[in-house]
């Protein structure tokens, strides 16, 4: 994936936003509140993020300074912020904008809401961080563990009924569509669930269950259910998951659900 500048993003939101004004002046105020009255893209994402997760008992200016804290003190969240909504512009044929995943996508807040929580959990505050994930699951639909690990320039597409697992491993670039559950097979601990590798496609309602390994730039079919490694730039599909054809050069770029 390139290199994205925040700034440079930052200011092409800030234009979109100011066009979508003039077309739609009946969300002059969403707009402005979501976007326009901010200084920054970090304050942007905190605004949102808290106004999303905030409850009766925890309001939002104490979730946004929890956020704004992770960000200050972690610079690479907001780098993997920009990356993935890079990701989402450049893999999604509906995403016109830079500003409208910020604005309109749940599956992209659910994971930059985990992307703190998983901070929190570093820091061993476990508790908040599993308030957010419980949040996260309740507004957005996408329930992540806190302690999973997910690297830069994923998509998660739609998220409605993803899931994914305490142990389970996501590396950089890989792509994720509704109903994804990476989980485990029982009651073992340690390494239980899954590792997704580099550049994987994750089809609609395709489940991983266990410590297996999905190999860089791999696909799974949508509906499958895989329950043993995949090998690198291979398809598999079905239930159990078998090989079923080569997965191409970069199956989370080019996003192609066929088999």
């Amino acid at each position: 994936m390139k290199q994205v500048n925040v700034e440079e993003v930052w200011e092409r939101i800030q234009e979109e936003t100011l066009k979508r004004v003039k077309a739609e002046p009946v969300l002059a105020s969403f707009f402005h509140s979501m976007i326009l009255e901010h200084h920054s893209f970090s304050y942007a994402i905190a605004n949102q993020l808290a106004n999303d997760l905030s409850t009766s008992s925890v309001p939002p200016l104490m979730i946004r300074n929890i956020i704004r804290e992770s960000m200050r003190e972690k610079k690479e969240i907001l780098e993997g912020v920009v990356q993935d909504l890079e990701a989402v512009k450049e893999r999604d044929p509906a995403c016109k904008f830079y500003s409208t995943p910020l604005l309109f996508y749940k599956g992209f807040r659910a994971l930059q809401s985990h992307r703190v929580a998983h901070w929190l959990w570093n820091q061993e505050r476990h508790t908040l961080a599993l308030f957010f994930q419980s949040r996260g699951s309740e507004v957005y639909g996408v329930d992540i563990h806190p302690a999973a690990s997910i690297g830069n320039g994923v998509m998660i597409d739609h998220g409605s009924g993803v899931v994914v697992g305490e142990t389970a491993i996501i590396e950089n670039n890989v792509s994720i569509f509704a109903g994804v559950i990476l989980g485990g097979t029982g009651k073992e601990r340690g390494n239980r669930h899954p590792l997704i590798r580099e550049g994987v496609l994750l089809s609609s309602a395709s489940i991983v269950l266990g410590n297996v390994e999905v190999g860089r730039f791999a696909k799974v079919a949508a509906g499958s259910v895989v329950l043993e490694d995949v090998k690198e730039h291979v398809t598999v599909a079905g239930i159990p998951a078998k090989p079923v054809g080569s997965s191409g050069q970069n199956p989370a770029l080019e996003v192609d659900h066929s088999i």
